[in-house]
């Protein structure tokens, strides 16, 4: 597999929460890699170690470094080495490190090899209950007040599902704004995706800003929201 003239990036979607989700092929590229670059080095060796794999050379790769770590990648994929990119936990580049080292690549012509398996994003529309067949991934939701009012107004639009990630801490005043907005629009909010207390709250934004009160506020979770037309 990890053989040739110039080297591939390999991206390889790990685990969300149960370490039984990775895939076959996931298993088999880390089985073959010599470096893998990711977010958290401790994270990665604890999948590994599970697994049974020994640790090839770990590079930390996040989103403080990733454009000093660009020429040194760069080289060792020039130079006929394989590397694999894995996130702490989803499908690295989506609101995860990456995606700066997948267009460089690109840029480069060096061949990035998909290989596909968890996403919280998807797993949480898949079980929402909302409709699936168009949805926008909004990510992470701003800080600065003016953009996260139009973030809101985007997430919230007429007709739309929409896909957001936040941290749980900040649900109760991402709720009061949308509330604002649309609090007839249906809401699930997912927690703790695959792992033993997984959690989907369904109801419309009034409602669960009524409840937010019953909520854990730890961790992060993923909110699938529709506004109808």
């Amino acid at each position: 597999m990890f053989r040739g003239v110039s080297g591939r990036l390999y991206i390889v979607a790990t685990p969300i929460g149960n370490l039984s989700d990775v895939t076959l092929r996931a298993i088999e590229t880390f089985k073959a890699a010599t470096v893998i670059a990711c977010e958290d080095t401790r994270r990665t060796r604890k999948l590994l170690s599970h697994l049974g794999i020994a640790a090839p050379k770990l590079i930390s790769l996040h989103e403080h470094n990733e454009e000093r770590r660009l020429d040194g990648l760069r080289a060792l994929l020039q130079g006929g080495t394989d590397v694999v990119l894995a996130s702490d936990a989803g499908t690295p580049t989506v609101s995860d490190p990456g995606y700066r080292l997948v267009a460089d690549c690109v840029e480069n012509a060096v061949r990035v090899v998909p290989i596909p398996g968890p996403c919280a994003a998807i797993a949480a529309l898949s079980a929402s209950g909302l409709p699936t067949d168009r949805f926008l991934f909004l990510g992470f939701p701003p800080h600065k007040k003016s953009k996260l009012d139009a973030y809101l107004d985007e997430a919230l639009a007429p007709g739309r599902t929409s896909v957001l990630y936040a941290p749980l801490r900040r649900v109760p005043r991402l709720l009061e704004r949308m509330a604002e907005r649309a609090p007839e629009a249906r809401l699930v909010i997912a927690r703790e995706l695959t792992k033993l207390h997984e959690q989907f709250l369904r109801g419309t934004v009034e409602d669960l800003l009524r409840d937010v009160d019953q909520i854990p506020m730890k961790g992060e979770c993923s909110l699938v929201v529709h506004r109808a037309k």
